[in-house]
C-alpha cells in the first residue's frame, strides 16, 4: 500500500486547469530569466496565497525551486508554516527535496502537470509525502512538458555552438 493517494479522476477539472495555467505563467517568467521553466501556485479556499518559479540560477541556490518559493510565500501570506487545506499546482512533478518539504507543510493536495522521469519523487521515493496529501497528475501535461523539452533543446543548441 502506498503512503499517499493518487486521485483516481484523471480528467482535470476546470479549476485545476485554471490554476495550472497560472503555474505555467510562473514557469514562463522563469524562462524569461533563463531559469529552468517550472512554475508553482498555492491555492487556499480558491485564492492564490503563494507563487513561485525556479530561481536557482539567479540566487545561485540549488534549493530555490519553484515549489520552495511558493511554500515560503504561502506561509508568509497565511501567517503559519502549515498549508493544510491548500493545493500546490506545479508544472512538473516535484523532486524529492520539494516533495519532502511538502510533507512538512502538511499540504492537502498536489496537482502537477508533466512527469519528471529522472528526478521526480515517484521514481525515487513514493513514501515521501504526508499520508493525507492527495496527488493528481497529468493536468495540462503536454503544455508543461513541452515548455521543459523546448528549454533543454534550446540549451543543447547553445552548448553545441
Amino acid at each position: 500500500m502506498s503512503y499517499y493517494n493518487f486521485e483516481e479522476n484523471k480528467n482535470a477539472t476546470d479549476e485545476d486547469e485554471h490554476f495550472m495555467r497560472l503555474a505555467l505563467n510562473e514557469a514562463k517568467k522563469g524562462l524569461e530569466e533563463k531559469e529552468i521553466p517550472i512554475g508553482a501556485i498555492i491555492v487556499c479556499n480558491g485564492k492564490i496565497v503563494g507563487r513561485g518559479y525556479n530561481l536557482t540560477e539567479q540566487l545561485n541556490d540549488v534549493t530555490a525551486h519553484a515549489e520552495m518559493q511558493a511554500f515560503t510565500a504561502a506561509s508568509q501570506t497565511l501567517g503559519g508554516k502549515y498549508l493544510k487545506n491548500c493545493t500546490l499546482y506545479v508544472t512538473i512533478e516535484p523532486c524529492v527535496m520539494c516533495a519532502g518539504a511538502s510533507y512538512w507543510t502538511q499540504i492537502s493536495r498536489i496537482v502537477y502537470g508533466a512527469n519528471e522521469e529522472k528526478r521526480g519523487f515517484t521514481k525515487i521515493d513514493q513514501n515521501i509525502l504526508h499520508p493525507k496529501t492527495l496527488v493528481k497528475r497529468g493536468v495540462l501535461a503536454e503544455e508543461c512538458g513541452t515548455l521543459m523539452t523546448n528549454f533543454f533543446r534550446d540549451k543543447r543548441k547553445e552548448f553545441d555552438k
